[in-house]
């Protein structure tokens, strides 16, 4: 889906940032879809990089790996830009500040693909919806004392916002026609451009 969504608006050669780009199973799906496109990886974490390089093989030539945020990465000006199962991590003033910082590396019109947690918060709606997900988890065969510490850990860590909130987030940033394009559970992603 994110690639579809980038190559709507981006070319050819297209140079994309990547921020979480731990891990490298997403620069790898987007390497693979698209030959010509190059990647600026962000991620804090050394040994995340050092995992995104090894799962990209050969595709890894194409990506420069900056280690350190969003402040830590080149200036662009890029194509486009995504931010896969990262942002839940970050307080609603820090998600409004990466936000604006990816903002403002990317060309006009570039895309800006983001999806992480984000559901329903008020009256039970929280506890409803992690109940939810971690069914949806066991039925699908993940270990049920896993899935229980998932999900204790969303609510004791994460700074969990309503998906209002987070597309409120996008348009305080200066993305324009903010829209869902993926809703499962307690996930959600949606499109934004500069």
């Amino acid at each position: 889906m994110t690639a579809i969504l980038l190559a709507e608006r981006a070319q050819e050669d297209a140079r994309i940032v990547v921020l979480g780009a731990g891990g490298g199973l997403e620069l790898r799906s987007l390497a693979q879809a698209h030959p010509e496109w190059t990647f600026v990886g962000v991620d804090p974490a050394a040994a995340m990089l050092d995992e995104a390089r090894r799962v990209l093989g050969p595709d890894a030539a194409r990506v420069t790996f900056c280690e350190g945020y969003v402040e830590d990465a080149p200036e662009g000006p890029f194509d486009a830009a995504t931010c896969l199962l990262t942002l839940h991590f970050l307080d609603p003033a820090e998600r409004t500040r990466t936000a604006r910082e990816l903002h403002r590396r990317l060309k006009p019109g570039a895309p800006f693909v983001v999806a992480h947690y984000s559901f329903p918060q008020g009256d039970g709606a929280r506890a409803q919806w992690l109940s939810r997900y971690g069914a949806f988890a066991r039925a699908a065969g993940a270990d049920p004392e896993q899935v229980e510490k998932m999900c204790a850990g969303v609510t004791a860590y994460l700074p969990m916002l309503d998906p209002e909130q987070d597309e409120a987030i996008l348009r305080e940033a200066g993305f324009s026609d903010v829209a869902l394009f993926y809703a499962g559970f307690t996930w959600r992603g949606w499109v934004g451009y500069a």
